[in-house]
């Protein structure tokens, strides 16, 4: 049993229309719960929910507080490799893409952490292509083994592993694993992942369960907003995180709002959503659960990004380089895509404080998490 006999059980056309279908009292019986369901959150992002926007973003800043406090955690991504082996159509690492490819050995990796820790970052995520061949389990276990005394929270989003895989990196200090779907469309799934790994819709459906199951301590889902209908994903995606909140309930959850951008091959949006409608999104997620972090990258622009500080939204990168190397030694050539918001951490930073919020560079420690584990 997984999600995947939970998601085939619905149909994406059918669930489109009820988001669409939901009226003014729906959207006001949401608003009146103080626990919502998965058809309060469709209420929530549906078109009838857009002229609620600024009570749902009431509440949203109130729920935000009171779970996290007026904090903005930071966090940094450091790219290992742009060796791709999937044909993505959306990405700039697609292995069609005519780029040059790089993968950082551990003298390079040196040479990113001393850089990035110059920013101040206690919370790092390792982000990889997706070329088993080339940056395999194995070698992001080498990866976390060398810099883990250097950061408080370790975090990854590479290809989709196995349980036993994700069970040894735990050992090495894994704490977080962010795994993607892109969408739930099952049927226009294979259009966008043509061939590679990636093009198993199951196999990556069914990471988050091998996730649970290996007990990684936090799980990061989305939907790539922009390949489909964002109402119909998102739902999917709360859909998902509803499942895994009951089966794996020891576990912390994440969102991210990636929003498609542009990148070397040029792909265009299929279904755009703006921010009004990101901000509707934003608020939607935390009513629907107070206890899940939002994420918000540097793909977003500045003002965006501004605004949202105190929305709901409880984490940040700053500073970003999709760039193998980019922090060290930038070339600004092998990029997955656009940087919006490409001002330096202590920009950011001095933008969060200026908001009467506290921007958190490290709030935990993993010894926090391993007494938790000899308690059980």
């Amino acid at each position: 049993m997984s999600f995947y006999d939970e998601l085939i059980r619905h149909d994406w056309q059918a669930t489109s229309d009820s988001i669409v279908a939901k009226t003014e009292s729906d959207v006001r019986g949401a608003l009146a719960k103080e626990r919502l369901g998965l058809d309060d959150f469709k209420a929530l992002i549906s078109p009838a929910a857009a002229p609620f926007l600024e009570e749902m973003a009431q509440r949203s800043m109130q729920l935000t507080q009171k779970r996290f406090g007026k904090t903005i955690q930071l966090y940094i991504p450091l790219y290992l490799s742009n060796y791709c082996t999937n044909g993505c159509v959306y990405c700039g690492f697609n292995c069609k893409t005519a780029i040059g490819r790089k993968k950082l050995n551990m003298e390079e990796i040196g040479q990113e952490i001393k850089a990035i820790k110059k920013l101040g970052y206690s919370h790092i995520l390792l982000v990889s292509g997706e070329a088993p061949q080339v940056a395999d389990a194995d070698y992001f276990l080498k990866v976390l083994r060398e810099i883990g005394d250097d950061f408080s929270q370790l975090a990854i989003e590479v290809q989709p592993l196995q349980q036993h895989e994700y069970e040894k990196l735990a050992a090495a200090g894994l704490n977080f694993v962010c795994i993607y779907q892109e969408t739930y469309n099952r049927e226009k799934y294979g259009e966008y992942h043509p061939f590679g790994s990636k093009a198993d819709f199951r196999y990556r459906l069914e990471t988050p369960d091998r996730l649970g199951r290996a007990r990684i301590h936090k799980i990061g889902l989305a939907c790539l907003l922009g390949l489909e209908d964002w109402r119909t994903d998102s739902f999917f995606t709360a859909m998902h995180l509803h499942y895994l909140e009951k089966t794996y309930w020891r576990t912390r959850y994440s969102i991210s709002l990636p929003r498609l951008q542009p990148h070397a091959g040029g792909y265009e949006a299929n279904h755009p959503i703006n921010d009004r409608q990101m901000v509707q999104l934003i608020c939607a997620y935390r009513l629907f659960a107070p206890e899940m972090e939002i994420s918000i990258s540097t793909r977003e622009g500045r003002r965006f990004r501004d605004n949202v500080v105190r929305l709901g939204a409880t984490s940040f990168s700053a500073g970003s380089s999709t760039e193998p190397g980019g922090y060290a030694n930038p070339g600004g050539e092998l990029e997955q895509f656009t940087i919006d918001d490409d001002r330096s951490p202590a920009e950011v930073a001095e933008m969060i404080r200026a908001q009467g919020y506290e921007p958190v560079w490290k709030d935990w420690d993993s010894i926090m998490t391993a007494g938790a584990e000899e308690k059980e």
